[in-house]
């Protein structure tokens, strides 16, 4: 049986990963294909423990490498139950948030190297996507839209403009640093319009 697809939707606060990765999976279906749609942290019982371990409380809560280790045993129990059986079954995974975001969060906003997350993932997940889409929204636009629709989980949403700049300007820069996997999105717009632009990325 051959391997299913991996595809990923990353970006900031408010960029519409949640939606759009909903309505990627309904395209997909109607198309046919079987679709696991998941999310990090989290898509296991042990994962979203974690989860609520990692995206709540005070922002300084955790020190940068204590929260790169928990997302990384977050995304080692997800990979392990639920995306590799599914890939390896034929299905496509749609995933919000994965390696990328770790990279983002923790690396460019936080100050972990970057060379330094990306062996921890090869070491303990091995696992990348086949295609990540990048949503592009001004990170003020994202934080306006993340607190408006409120959010217990906000941790990351209160550290500050100076953090979530730099998250965005590792997103604004990865389609052009690793072309083979990543397509940037443009997020403004009508759900409708972002949707189109995703379907057309496919391609």
């Amino acid at each position: 049986m051959q391997r299913g697809r991996f595809i990923t939707l990353e970006g900031g606060e408010g960029s519409g990963k949640s939606t759009q990765g909903r309505l990627l999976a309904d395209h997909l279906r109607g198309k046919g294909h079987e679709v696991v749609l998941t999310r990090e942290p989290g898509g296991t019982p042990g994962a979203e423990a974690i989860r609520a371990l990692a995206v709540t409380g005070e922002p300084d809560r955790w020190m940068p490498w204590s929260d790169a280790l928990l997302m990384t045993a977050a995304r080692v129990d997800h990979v392990e139950r639920v995306i590799r059986p599914a890939l390896g079954r034929g299905a496509t995974v749609v995933c919000d948030r994965f390696i990328d975001s770790t990279r983002a969060y923790q690396g460019a906003g936080r100050g972990l190297p970057d060379a330094a997350l990306c062996r921890l993932h090869d070491d303990a997940v091995g696992l990348w996507p086949d295609l990540t889409l990048v949503l592009l929204l001004d990170e003020a636009d994202g934080l306006r839209r993340a607190a408006a629709r409120g959010s217990a989980e906000a941790r990351f949403e209160a550290i500050g403009a100076a953090f979530h700049a730099r998250v965005q300007g590792f997103f604004v820069a990865l389609p052009a640093a690793e072309p083979a996997r990543c397509r940037s999105i443009d997020a403004s717009g009508s759900i409708a319009a972002v949707s189109a632009r995703i379907i057309a990325a496919l391609a």
